[in-house]
């Protein structure tokens, strides 16, 4: 926590005790209400460990354990030493963070396969349909060396899997909308594994990577072009054509 440093917003906040068994995630809970109200904000540090205890009325453990499980999701960030530069204060999420964070949730929820094809659709139009937009060739340049991989003769299908996340993240980065990147990146490798095991049980393995890199083309092909509509409705059908290759999983 902080020492020798001007007291900042979330220092100045006046804490009410919090009273249940599990101390650490009612300061959790604590810490989130102010940041939702406005009053904690990027950059804010949190009081020094002993005073934020004694403000909550918890142990220094509980507040310990609080602040170690906010690190990890890149919600809070913790600089050890003295002076103005040490404490604990609230972090800008990165988009790594958010993403890992939705990826896990998606993939450990037991949501319905068509609730997810339906959520990708939705996101990959949407995301297509920006790229189309304003064409940005260097944005661009991941989605195409993407496809250029899947097109290499013998690829694994390992590599085709992996290559074919690369291709529909780039293209939702390649929107700008990084919340519609986010939640597109999350849901298309919390699929990486369930793709790939059905990827390695499919017989005609040549014939369909030959079939989804074309299809990675055409859309591609119309996001260059400017074609916002005509992107957006080749990125639906081959969402539906690989999951109707692939069932159980979205391609």
């Amino acid at each position: 926590m902080s020492n020798g440093a001007q007291p900042g917003r979330g220092e100045s906040i006046r804490w009410e005790p919090v009273r249940r068994a599990r101390a650490h995630e009612l300061v959790i809970d604590a810490i989130e209400e102010r940041i939702m109200a406005g009053d904690l904000r990027v950059g804010d540090p949190l009081p020094p460990e002993r005073e934020f205890a004694a403000q909550l009325d918890v142990s220094r453990a509980g507040v310990r354990e609080a602040v170690r499980v906010l690190e990890s999701s890149g919600i809070l960030r913790s600089s050890p030493g003295s002076g103005p530069g040490a404490g604990t204060f609230v972090a800008s999420l990165p988009r790594p963070a958010l993403t890992r964070l939705l990826r896990l949730h998606v993939a450990l929820t037991n949501f319905r396969i068509d609730d997810l094809l339906e959520t990708r659709v939705a996101l990959e139009r949407a995301s297509v349909h920006l790229a189309a937009t304003s064409p940005d060739d260097d944005k661009l340049a991941r989605a195409r060396e993407a496809i250029d991989i899947m097109d290499r003769p013998g690829v694994s299908r390992e590599d085709f899997n992996d290559a074919d996340t690369d291709f529909h993240i780039a293209l939702a980065e390649a929107s700008g909308n990084d919340f519609v990147a986010s939640l597109t990146a999350a849901i298309r490798e919390s699929m990486r594994a369930p793709i790939l095991t059905a990827l390695i049980a499919k017989a005609d393995w040549e014939t369909l990577a030959a079939t989804l890199n074309a299809d990675h083309r055409k859309i591609l092909q119309a996001v260059e072009d400017g074609d916002p509509e005509l992107a957006a409705r080749r990125v639906e059908e081959h969402i539906h054509s690989s999951a109707a290759a692939l069932p159980t999983v979205i391609a």
